[in-house]
């Protein structure tokens, strides 16, 4: 019995031997298998739409020509403008305000004076006017873009297209500064490379030149497709994109969507989800051990004390969100009434996103990073078009359906990633929690400084590690 026990006891550890192994390999191949399908499926499905006026036609086929614009003004425009501008009513701020309560009173009162006597709107259409600008129609609306092509492309360089989206209160202009660099680097002093783009930067659908959707629910998967079928429309199959604020919600859905035709997606801004356990502890964690949940000395000055950077600070300078997101229409009425309100509502975003202390400041800071000319250029561009109401009802249409802005980052993003953390930034999310949802970064810069606007208001930084990740994707 013994020995027989013996030899059962060998037969089975010689299936063993063979099973074991067999299986594991059958597990490890049926995972692999997943994994792969998984990363093939694990897309936003494109969908398609219809945002125009009434149903969507039947029949008609529609017009996929691209179409040159030029923004034009008028003597009656800017006598309407000037009308009300001389209505303006000043309300005294408290002692101390400077920027405390929103947009000082005092200094807005020198803004609109400014305005009055001596923008010169006429000239900044010129401005606006120096790059081409088109319309094409997409699900129904009319897509306002501007497409900026280098003027001379040295021998054995490759031309990049890149799509680089806006945010709210921004808008295509915010781009003016960061073209010329991007298209012809050499004149710049930036031709240590062999990076140089070509540049389409579009209107949000609702924003500026762009036309509002007519239909509820446009969010920013609508404006992701519409963005595709842009580029797949100007003939590029595959491209980089830039984005911020929601040009980063966007590109990021682009890259979700049709991950084959985006080469690489570079962010000046990223949205991750804290609410979780496992973020909770590495949040007390990092207070004390930073290394320990890998975060950086870096990490650490900029997300600590955790709750006046992430909490106190967040909530003081999001209540417009929580306007836009439940009944942008209201406050939007007014806004679209009045171009000093639009202003105050618009300009008080540039002071403390650019940097929080200029929080503490009189002038909010304004004029120490941008121009008048630059900031009222990007103003007037939501006064001419009406487009300040259309453009908050994108919060609303994003978070009705998501509340926390997280339902995306189930979906992983496994284009080549590339990350500028701006230190003025509303928020900071550390490497390692960007790779929650960004599987492939390569690419993450510690900007020495600069805020949320941040091609507005640092171009060469931005530019530079623009063509600093493309350089390195092209070499992968």
């Amino acid at each position: 019995e013994s020995i027989l026990s013996r030899i059962r006891s060998f037969e089975y550890s010689q299936k063993n031997a063979v099973l074991v192994p067999a299986a594991a390999l059958g597990f490890g191949g049926m995972l692999l298998y997943w994994f792969r399908s998984g990363h093939k499926i694990k897309t936003i499905d494109m969908g398609d739409g219809w945002w125009g006026s009434g149903e969507r036609p039947l029949k008609e086929t529609e017009d996929a020509s691209i179409r040159p614009f030029k923004i034009e003004t008028s003597d009656k425009e800017i006598e309407d403008l000037h009308w009300r501008l001389d209505q303006f009513r000043f309300t005294p701020h408290v002692d101390g305000a400077a920027f405390h309560y929103g947009f000082n009173s005092s200094y807005l009162r020198k803004v609109v004076a400014y305005w009055r006597n001596q923008f010169d709107w006429r000239k900044q259409v010129e401005v606006l006017n120096k790059y081409p600008h088109f319309h094409t129609t997409i699900e129904g609306i009319d897509i306002h873009f501007i497409h900026v092509k280098p003027s001379y492309v040295p021998h054995g360089r490759a031309v990049q297209p890149l799509l680089m989206v806006h945010g709210w209160p921004g808008s295509f202009y915010e781009f003016y500064k960061i073209i010329p660099l991007l298209t012809e680097p050499a004149k710049h002093g930036l031709n240590e490379g062999d990076v140089v783009f070509e540049v389409i930067c579009p209107s949000i659908p609702g924003y500026g030149f762009s036309e509002a959707p007519h239909q509820k629910e446009f969010d920013s998967i609508a404006t992701a497709r519409i963005f595709h079928k842009l580029m797949k429309r100007l003939g590029f199959k595959e491209y980089y994109l830039q984005g911020g604020d929601w040009g980063s919600r966007i590109t990021t859905n682009m890259a979700q969507m049709l991950p084959q035709s985006v080469k690489g997606l570079h962010l000046n801004l990223v949205f991750v989800a804290r609410q979780s356990l496992g973020k909770l502890i590495r949040t007390v964690l990092g207070a004390y051990v930073p290394w320990l949940v890998g975060f950086s000395k870096e990490d650490a000055r900029r997300f600590y004390p955790f709750m006046q950077k992430n909490v106190y600070d967040v909530v003081r300078e999001s209540g417009y969100l929580h306007i836009q997101a439940t009944k942008p229409d209201t406050v939007g009425c007014g806004l679209n009434d009045s171009p000093v309100g639009l202003a105050a509502y618009i300009l008080e975003k540039f002071s403390t996103w650019t940097d929080k202390s200029f929080l503490h400041k009189d002038d909010g800071g304004l004029e120490s990073k941008y121009s008048l000319d630059e900031l009222l250029t990007n103003v007037m561009i939501y006064w001419v078009t009406a487009s300040i109401v259309s453009s908050m009802r994108f919060y609303k249409e994003n978070f009705s359906k998501d509340p926390d802005l997280n339902a995306h980052n189930r979906v992983g993003v496994y284009v080549p990633t590339g990350i500028a953390a701006f230190p003025h930034e509303i928020v900071h999310i550390p490497r390692v929690w960007a790779k929650d949802v960004y599987k492939n970064i390569i690419s993450y810069s510690y900007m020495p400084h600069g805020g949320h606007f941040a091609a507005f208001e640092e171009p060469k930084l931005l530019a530079q590690d623009i063509m600093q990740f493309v350089r390195k994707v092209e070499h992968l």
